[in-house]
């Protein structure tokens, strides 16, 4: 991990939208490794920095000025699928999992950090999302089932 990382990718998944996918500012966390093929014969890769649980991270607190959360959104996905193995399984606990991964994000936040929160409403919406995690954001953006919401600590 490095030293001075300044970025959090709490769910780096094959780390798709980062122009930089070995950013030396991020550290790239997930709860899995993975090296697969999909069905169209592209690799997919998951080889994250640290492998820990987003809802319970093994960070101090104050730790990052940003931290970027997308968790996994889907509730429905065979667990060999490739959706399943590209973007991760919600479990039946959802709300509580994204709640508690939420609490985590803002507890390493530095004060003042930002916390970018990205999630696909294919499944579930991002009004149940809110509810769930009980916080207001500051802005956001939708680009078809896919938001982008910003917060601060």
């Amino acid at each position: 991990m490095q030293e001075e990382a300044r970025v959090l990718d709490a769910c780096c998944g094959s780390r798709m939208f980062w122009f930089d996918k070995q950013n030396d500012d991020v550290v790239y966390m997930d709860n899995r490794q993975l090296q697969d093929t999909l069905c169209d014969g592209r690799t997919l890769t998951v080889n994250p920095d640290v492998i820990a649980d987003f809802r319970n991270m093994p960070f101090e607190d104050n730790s990052f000025y940003m931290v970027v959360f997308d968790p996994p959104h889907l509730l429905k996905a065979g667990s060999d699928s490739w959706l399943a193995k590209k973007y991760g399984r919600l479990g039946p606990e959802w709300k509580e999992d994204i709640k508690q991964g939420f609490n985590e994000c803002m507890r390493v936040l530095k004060p003042n950090g930002t916390l970018i929160f990205k999630w696909n409403e294919d499944q579930i919406t991002i009004t149940e999302v809110l509810k769930a995690i009980d916080q207001k954001p500051l802005f956001g953006n939708r680009r078809s089932k896919t938001h982008w919401v910003v917060f601060m600590k």
